[in-house]
């Protein structure tokens, strides 16, 4: 049983450290892109590691050799490497939380400037200006043609106020779209990797002490 517990947990770290090789391979940790890809890795594959080193020690204790076993020895310097990781993916995931904060900001205020310039194009329109898109609805097939110029204008402002109301749909359904994102990369990324690092830390001391 040990032998299996031990090759297990070997095999689950090794996993890590190939896909965590591949990303050493093309290390560029200038590029913000790259910083984020192996904090994404690491982050997320790391738990599968966690398991590993828990079955490395388990299989260590096992064996019932007192003292620090090469086995032991081994699974705490991994663990510590791992949480030196997380403690480097701390700060890199929260930058990324905050860039993607900014991003999402700027296209929301982006939407919200369109549909204020569209609520002010409506309130302040001159006969002349609905004219102009009575005009442009006649020739998009969107106005009775045996209505009256009053009633061609009358529908024009709905026109413009259903578009409102949809650009204002649209835009309530990005900012829950933005909210739930960002919990969700600051659950699955920052505060899984302050998790991990105290998992790993907590590992690196019942496997050396």
């Amino acid at each position: 049983m040990t032998p299996v517990l031990r090759w297990i947990g070997i095999t689950l770290v090794v996993l890590l450290g190939l896909q965590l090789f591949v990303l050493l391979t093309g290390w560029n940790w200038g590029e913000e892109s790259y910083r984020q890809l192996f904090v994404q890795v690491a982050v997320s594959q790391s738990p599968m590691a966690l398991v590993g080193l828990v079955l490395m020690l388990l299989a260590a204790r096992l064996d019932g050799l007192g003292g620090r076993t090469p086995l032991r020895i081994t699974t705490g310097v991994i663990s510590a490497l791992l949480a030196i990781v997380m403690v480097v993916a701390v700060p890199v995931s929260i930058s990324g939380d905050r860039a993607l904060v900014d991003q999402a900001d700027q296209q929301l205020q982006a939407g919200s400037a369109q549909v204020d310039m569209m609520r002010s194009q409506l309130a302040g329109a001159s006969p002349e200006a609905l004219d102009q898109l009575v005009e442009q609805a006649e020739q998009a097939g969107q106005l009775p043609a045996k209505a009256t110029a009053e009633q061609k204008r009358s529908f024009v402002k709905e026109l413009m106020g259903r578009q409102i109301k949809r650009a204002e749909d649209q835009l309530s359904q990005q900012r829950k779209a933005r909210d739930i994102t960002v919990n969700q990369r600051r659950i699955g990324g920052t505060v899984s990797a302050v998790v991990l690092l105290v998992a790993f830390v907590l590992m690196a001391l019942v496997a050396l002490l």
